[in-house]
């Protein structure tokens, strides 16, 4: 298995820099990441810095509240596809789902999900404020508006992903989106357990050291 190419190579937290997102983008070519995952205003540079690599862009928008208007939202969305993402992670407003809105929430998915057409959209839940049957009508909603993926965790909130809280959205989704964990997967043997519930993409901070462990420890999987 080829480790490498489940990782989202993530850098998200406000303090980042311009010389950090080169680095990132840098340690995704050396170990052939999926992806990077950055903040909008970043985009521009990982782009420019992956480009004539496989490495993919993708960009959080709505990030990590996903509190702000669907306008905005889709405006967010847009621009960074414009700049060189061809993923989009975006944050569901998680107010309107425990309100009971599960049409807004819809709404809202469909919305980016035809603002950035044939490209990828990844549609984060954070888990950790829902109860378990929230999970499981959220995961029916991303899949009837068009989500490429279901996601866990922004990694901001109160907890990241659980096992428990893949299977459920798998038991939903029934292959109709694929699956992508992320908040608190920091060892090889944390990620192969994702993988084998089923997760496709796995969104960490530690993708180094998962390959670095993986290249050690190559029995294991």
């Amino acid at each position: 298995m080829n480790i490498n190419k489940y990782i989202d190579h993530t850098l998200l937290k406000a303090t980042a820099t311009k010389a950090e997102i080169v680095k990132l983008c840098e340690e995704a070519k050396e170990y052939n990441f999926y992806a990077v995952c950055v903040n909008g205003c970043y985009v521009e540079l990982a782009a420019k810095e992956l480009e004539g690599t496989e490495v993919k862009v993708a960009a959080v928008i709505g990030f990590p509240l996903g509190a702000m208007t669907t306008k905005a939202k889709v405006f967010e969305a847009k621009e960074c596809i414009k700049n060189g993402a061809s993923e989009i992670d975006m944050v569901i407003n998680i107010g309107k789902l425990l309100a009971g809105d599960e049409n807004y929430v819809e709404k809202e998915i469909r919305s980016i999900k035809e603002a950035i057409g044939e490209k990828i959209l990844k549609v984060i839940f954070e888990n950790c404020y829902l109860s378990k049957q929230q999970i499981k009508t959220v995961s029916q909603l991303a899949v009837e508006s068009g989500a490429d993926f279901v996601k866990t965790s922004t990694g901001f909130g109160t907890g990241g992903a659980t096992f428990e809280d893949v299977m459920i959205m798998d038991s939903v989704v029934d292959g109709k989106a694929q699956i992508k964990a992320a908040g608190g997967i920091r060892d090889i043997q944390t990620a192969l357990q994702y993988i084998e519930k089923g997760v496709t993409r796995l969104g960490t901070s530690s993708g180094v050291a998962l390959v670095t462990s993986g290249i050690s420890n190559k029995n294991e999987y």
